[in-house]
Protein backbone atom coordinates (compact mmCIF):
# COMPACT_ATOMS: atom_id res chain seq x y z
CA UNK A 1 0.00 0.00 0.00
CA UNK A 2 1.50 3.44 -1.12
CA UNK A 3 -0.46 5.67 1.99
CA UNK A 4 1.27 5.67 5.03
CA UNK A 5 0.55 7.40 8.01
CA UNK A 6 2.25 8.26 11.61
CA UNK A 7 -1.41 8.51 13.89
CA UNK A 8 -4.45 7.16 13.28
CA UNK A 9 -7.63 8.48 15.06
CA UNK A 10 -11.20 6.61 16.03
CA UNK A 11 -13.93 9.27 16.80
CA UNK A 12 -16.89 10.57 15.40
CA UNK A 13 -17.64 12.23 12.12
CA UNK A 14 -17.02 15.73 13.62
CA UNK A 15 -12.94 15.00 13.39
CA UNK A 16 -13.06 14.91 9.53
CA UNK A 17 -12.98 18.70 9.44
CA UNK A 18 -9.28 18.23 11.72
CA UNK A 19 -7.79 16.87 9.08
CA UNK A 20 -6.14 19.46 6.72
CA UNK A 21 -5.02 18.33 2.98
CA UNK A 22 -7.52 15.41 3.58
CA UNK A 23 -8.45 12.38 1.21
CA UNK A 24 -10.41 9.37 1.58
CA UNK A 25 -9.19 5.58 0.84
CA UNK A 26 -10.73 2.27 1.02
CA UNK A 27 -9.11 -0.33 2.35
CA UNK A 28 -9.89 -3.97 2.40
CA UNK A 29 -8.70 -6.50 5.42
CA UNK A 30 -9.04 -9.70 6.62
CA UNK A 31 -11.64 -8.92 8.63
CA UNK A 32 -13.70 -7.30 6.15
CA UNK A 33 -14.36 -3.70 5.64
CA UNK A 34 -13.81 -0.59 8.19
CA UNK A 35 -16.65 0.96 9.41
CA UNK A 36 -16.26 3.77 6.86
CA UNK A 37 -13.05 4.97 4.36
CA UNK A 38 -10.26 6.00 6.06
CA UNK A 39 -9.38 9.42 5.39
CA UNK A 40 -5.67 10.83 5.71
CA UNK A 41 -4.18 13.89 6.15
CA UNK A 42 -2.50 16.34 8.25
CA UNK A 43 -1.93 17.54 11.68
CA UNK A 44 0.69 19.91 13.10
CA UNK A 45 3.27 18.41 10.36
CA UNK A 46 2.35 14.85 10.90
CA UNK A 47 0.28 11.82 8.35
CA UNK A 48 -2.82 11.13 10.68
CA UNK A 49 -5.49 8.56 9.78
CA UNK A 50 -8.52 8.88 10.90
CA UNK A 51 -11.70 6.31 11.28
CA UNK A 52 -15.38 7.10 12.49
CA UNK A 53 -16.16 4.13 14.28
CA UNK A 54 -19.79 4.31 14.16
CA UNK A 55 -19.23 4.78 9.97
CA UNK A 56 -20.09 8.43 8.41
CA UNK A 57 -23.28 8.11 9.54
CA UNK A 58 -23.23 6.59 13.17
CA UNK A 59 -24.94 3.33 11.41
CA UNK A 60 -22.66 0.66 13.23
CA UNK A 61 -24.00 0.27 17.01
CA UNK A 62 -21.10 -0.43 19.13
CA UNK A 63 -21.35 -4.28 19.26
CA UNK A 64 -21.39 -4.18 15.89
CA UNK A 65 -18.40 -2.17 15.11
CA UNK A 66 -15.93 -3.87 13.29
CA UNK A 67 -13.21 -3.57 15.27
CA UNK A 68 -10.98 -5.79 13.88
CA UNK A 69 -10.67 -4.57 10.66
CA UNK A 70 -10.50 -1.23 11.83
CA UNK A 71 -7.33 -1.76 13.90
CA UNK A 72 -5.75 -3.96 10.56
CA UNK A 73 -6.40 -1.00 8.66
CA UNK A 74 -4.62 1.48 10.94
CA UNK A 75 -1.77 -0.80 10.92
CA UNK A 76 -1.45 -1.52 7.21
CA UNK A 77 -0.95 2.29 6.86
CA UNK A 78 1.98 1.77 9.52
CA UNK A 79 0.25 3.54 12.46
CA UNK A 80 2.22 2.95 15.24
CA UNK A 81 0.11 5.43 17.81
CA UNK A 82 -3.81 5.41 17.97
CA UNK A 83 -5.70 8.52 19.97
CA UNK A 84 -8.90 7.27 20.64
CA UNK A 85 -11.71 10.16 22.09
CA UNK A 86 -15.14 8.63 23.58
CA UNK A 87 -17.92 10.04 25.06
CA UNK A 88 -18.55 8.50 28.83
CA UNK A 89 -20.89 8.48 31.46
CA UNK A 90 -19.45 9.40 35.23
CA UNK A 91 -19.81 6.75 37.73
CA UNK A 92 -18.18 8.61 40.47
CA UNK A 93 -19.75 11.74 42.47
CA UNK A 94 -16.28 13.64 41.62
CA UNK A 95 -15.96 13.39 38.39
CA UNK A 96 -18.02 15.98 36.52
CA UNK A 97 -19.95 16.52 33.37
CA UNK A 98 -17.18 18.16 31.02
CA UNK A 99 -14.15 16.46 32.66
CA UNK A 100 -11.69 14.65 31.12
CA UNK A 101 -10.52 11.26 31.95
CA UNK A 102 -7.52 9.74 30.68
CA UNK A 103 -8.03 6.12 30.95
CA UNK A 104 -5.45 3.55 32.41
CA UNK A 105 -7.83 0.76 33.18
CA UNK A 106 -10.75 -1.38 31.89
CA UNK A 107 -13.25 -3.91 33.17
CA UNK A 108 -14.87 -5.59 30.42
CA UNK A 109 -18.72 -6.16 30.91
CA UNK A 110 -19.52 -6.40 27.19
CA UNK A 111 -19.94 -10.10 25.34
CA UNK A 112 -20.05 -11.89 22.26
CA UNK A 113 -16.96 -9.55 20.30
CA UNK A 114 -14.18 -10.75 18.43
CA UNK A 115 -12.04 -9.92 20.73
CA UNK A 116 -8.57 -11.39 19.84
CA UNK A 117 -6.63 -11.64 16.19
CA UNK A 118 -4.47 -14.84 17.60
CA UNK A 119 -7.50 -17.79 17.33
CA UNK A 120 -4.84 -20.35 16.79
CA UNK A 121 -3.06 -22.30 15.92
CA UNK A 122 -0.36 -20.75 18.02
CA UNK A 123 -1.62 -19.53 21.29
CA UNK A 124 -0.94 -16.14 22.15
CA UNK A 125 -1.31 -14.60 25.71
CA UNK A 126 -0.47 -11.11 25.60
CA UNK A 127 -0.48 -9.41 28.69
CA UNK A 128 -3.42 -6.01 30.21
CA UNK A 129 -1.68 -5.44 33.10
CA UNK A 130 -1.08 -1.94 31.57
CA UNK A 131 -3.29 -1.59 28.41
CA UNK A 132 -2.69 2.11 27.41
CA UNK A 133 0.19 3.75 26.34
CA UNK A 134 2.52 5.21 29.66
CA UNK A 135 4.21 7.45 27.24
CA UNK A 136 0.84 9.23 25.39
CA UNK A 137 -0.73 9.53 28.59
CA UNK A 138 1.96 11.22 30.65
CA UNK A 139 2.35 13.78 26.95
CA UNK A 140 -1.31 14.15 27.54
CA UNK A 141 -1.18 14.76 31.01
CA UNK A 142 0.59 17.61 30.60
CA UNK A 143 -1.17 19.03 28.03
CA UNK A 144 -4.40 18.91 29.96
CA UNK A 145 -2.52 20.64 32.92
CA UNK A 146 -0.88 23.25 30.92
CA UNK A 147 -4.57 23.89 29.00
CA UNK A 148 -6.35 24.39 32.71
CA UNK A 149 -9.14 21.91 31.34
CA UNK A 150 -10.61 20.03 34.35
CA UNK A 151 -9.11 16.19 34.39
CA UNK A 152 -8.57 12.96 36.16
CA UNK A 153 -5.18 11.79 35.37
CA UNK A 154 -6.29 8.06 35.61
CA UNK A 155 -9.54 6.17 35.73
CA UNK A 156 -11.01 2.41 34.97
CA UNK A 157 -13.70 2.59 32.51
CA UNK A 158 -16.59 -0.24 32.52
CA UNK A 159 -17.16 -1.44 29.23
CA UNK A 160 -20.61 -2.50 28.74
CA UNK A 161 -22.54 -4.19 26.00
CA UNK A 162 -24.85 -1.81 24.82
CA UNK A 163 -26.88 -0.45 22.65
CA UNK A 164 -29.00 0.02 25.28
CA UNK A 165 -27.94 2.26 28.89
CA UNK A 166 -27.69 0.62 31.82
CA UNK A 167 -29.88 -0.19 34.63
CA UNK A 168 -30.07 1.64 38.24
CA UNK A 169 -29.00 -1.56 39.45
CA UNK A 170 -26.07 -2.41 36.92
CA UNK A 171 -24.74 1.22 37.35
CA UNK A 172 -24.89 1.41 41.44
CA UNK A 173 -23.16 -1.89 41.39
CA UNK A 174 -20.80 -0.29 39.31
CA UNK A 175 -20.20 2.62 41.64
CA UNK A 176 -19.93 0.77 44.59
CA UNK A 177 -17.04 -1.40 42.77
CA UNK A 178 -15.44 1.97 42.66
CA UNK A 179 -15.04 1.74 38.92
CA UNK A 180 -14.92 5.45 37.46
CA UNK A 181 -16.69 5.87 34.26
CA UNK A 182 -18.95 3.67 31.53
CA UNK A 183 -18.33 3.74 28.41
CA UNK A 184 -19.86 1.03 25.37
CA UNK A 185 -16.81 0.86 23.02
CA UNK A 186 -13.02 0.91 24.07
CA UNK A 187 -13.35 -2.88 24.49
CA UNK A 188 -12.03 -4.90 22.62
CA UNK A 189 -10.49 -1.62 20.97
CA UNK A 190 -7.31 -1.09 22.92
CA UNK A 191 -6.63 -4.96 23.37
CA UNK A 192 -6.60 -5.10 19.46
CA UNK A 193 -4.39 -2.39 19.14
CA UNK A 194 -1.89 -3.85 21.66
CA UNK A 195 -1.89 -7.36 20.47
CA UNK A 196 -0.52 -5.45 17.14
CA UNK A 197 2.05 -3.11 19.14
CA UNK A 198 0.06 -0.46 18.30
CA UNK A 199 0.36 2.37 20.79
CA UNK A 200 -3.33 3.80 22.44
CA UNK A 201 -4.66 6.40 24.61
CA UNK A 202 -7.51 7.18 25.37
CA UNK A 203 -9.30 10.51 26.19
CA UNK A 204 -12.66 10.47 27.72
CA UNK A 205 -15.02 12.86 27.82
CA UNK A 206 -17.73 12.87 30.80
CA UNK A 207 -21.08 13.70 29.03
CA UNK A 208 -23.59 12.31 31.91
CA UNK A 209 -24.23 10.50 35.01
CA UNK A 210 -25.13 7.55 33.12
CA UNK A 211 -28.57 6.58 35.34
CA UNK A 212 -28.08 9.83 37.68
CA UNK A 213 -27.31 8.01 41.08
CA UNK A 214 -24.06 10.17 41.87
CA UNK A 215 -25.20 13.32 40.48
CA UNK A 216 -25.54 16.43 42.93
CA UNK A 217 -29.25 16.56 42.82
CA UNK A 218 -31.69 15.08 40.77
CA UNK A 219 -30.78 14.50 37.35
CA UNK A 220 -32.46 12.33 34.43
CA UNK A 221 -30.65 9.21 32.97
CA UNK A 222 -28.54 9.62 30.67
CA UNK A 223 -29.91 9.65 27.21
CA UNK A 224 -28.20 9.57 23.61
CA UNK A 225 -29.39 13.14 22.88
CA UNK A 226 -27.75 14.06 26.28
CA UNK A 227 -24.53 12.13 25.35
CA UNK A 228 -24.39 14.20 21.70
CA UNK A 229 -25.44 17.82 23.13
CA UNK A 230 -22.29 17.43 25.81
CA UNK A 231 -19.91 15.72 23.53
CA UNK A 232 -20.45 18.68 20.88
CA UNK A 233 -20.02 21.16 23.61
CA UNK A 234 -16.63 20.23 24.09
CA UNK A 235 -15.34 18.89 20.76
CA UNK A 236 -13.36 22.20 19.76
CA UNK A 237 -11.82 21.78 23.31
CA UNK A 238 -10.68 18.24 22.64
CA UNK A 239 -9.51 18.51 18.99
CA UNK A 240 -7.39 21.62 20.71
CA UNK A 241 -6.04 18.63 23.00
CA UNK A 242 -5.37 16.16 20.60
CA UNK A 243 -3.81 18.79 18.27
CA UNK A 244 -1.27 19.43 20.79
CA UNK A 245 -0.75 16.29 21.81
CA UNK A 246 0.30 15.52 18.29
CA UNK A 247 2.88 17.82 17.98
CA UNK A 248 4.79 16.76 20.92
CA UNK A 249 4.52 13.13 19.93
CA UNK A 250 8.12 12.23 19.71
CA UNK A 251 8.71 10.43 16.60
CA UNK A 252 10.28 7.34 18.28
CA UNK A 253 8.60 5.69 20.61
CA UNK A 254 9.90 5.21 24.43
CA UNK A 255 7.18 2.89 25.91
CA UNK A 256 7.33 -0.46 26.02
CA UNK A 257 4.18 -1.13 23.62
CA UNK A 258 6.10 -1.98 20.80
CA UNK A 259 7.04 -5.11 22.17
CA UNK A 260 3.97 -6.98 23.66
CA UNK A 261 4.23 -9.64 22.21
CA UNK A 262 7.24 -10.57 23.48
CA UNK A 263 7.36 -13.98 25.50
CA UNK A 264 3.57 -14.33 24.47
CA UNK A 265 3.39 -17.03 22.43
CA UNK A 266 3.42 -21.17 23.36
CA UNK A 267 5.92 -23.44 22.07
CA UNK A 268 8.58 -20.10 20.90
Amino acid sequence: MKEKAEIGIFGGSGFYSFLENKKEIKIETPYGSPSDLVAIGEVKGKKVAFIPRHGKLHQLPPHKVPYKANLWAMKSLGIKRIISPTAVGSLQPHIKVGDFVLTDQFVNMSSGRDTTFYDGPITTHISTAEPYCPEMREIANKVLKELKIPYHPKGTVVVIQGPRFSTRAESEWFTKNGWDIINMTQFPEVVLARELEICYLNISVVTDYDVGIVADGYVEPVTQEIVVEKFTENIDKLKNVIKLIIERLPRERHCSCDQALKGTRVGE
